[in-house]
C-alpha cells in the first residue's frame, strides 16, 4: 500500500448517525439540514432511519428546530422509534407510517 493512501474500508461509516447500530449494504445520506433549506452537512443512515426522520419532520422544522441529530433525538417520537430498532439487525427493513402530527 503507498504511503498516505487510506483503504476504502477504513473510510467507510460504521455506525448509523440516528441510531447508532451498525450499518448494513443500504446506506443512505441524511442532510441534517436539507438541501432545501441551504444543508451540506451529511450523516449516514438505515434506509428505515432516513424514512422515518422525513414520516415525523417536515424539512423546514429539521432546518429550524432539529439542526442537530441530537436535539432530532430528543423526541419522545423518535425515542420511541429508536427503542423498537435498537435490536433489529442491519438491514432490517418495514413500512414506515407518516406522521407529521408531532410528538
Amino acid at each position: 500500500m503507498a504511503a498516505g493512501v487510506i483503504p476504502a474500508a477504513a473510510t467507510e461509516p460504521l455506525a448509523c448517525a440516528l441510531c447508532g447500530r451498525p450499518l448494513g449494504r443500504k446506506v443512505e445520506w441524511h442532510h441534517v439540514v436539507p438541501k432545501s433549506e441551504g444543508g451540506v452537512e451529511t450523516a449516514p443512515v438505515h434506509p428505515i432511519c432516513h424514512r422515518t426522520i422525513h414520516a415525523l419532520v417536515g424539512n423546514a422544522d429539521l432546518a429550524r428546530v432539529y439542526p442537530k441529530l441530537d436535539a432530532l433525538r430528543e423526541r419522545k417520537d423518535v425515542q420511541r422509534f429508536l427503542k423498537w430498532v435498537a435490536n433489529k439487525p442491519p438491514d432490517f427493513h418495514a413500512p414506515t407510517r407518516r406522521s407529521r402530527a408531532g410528538e
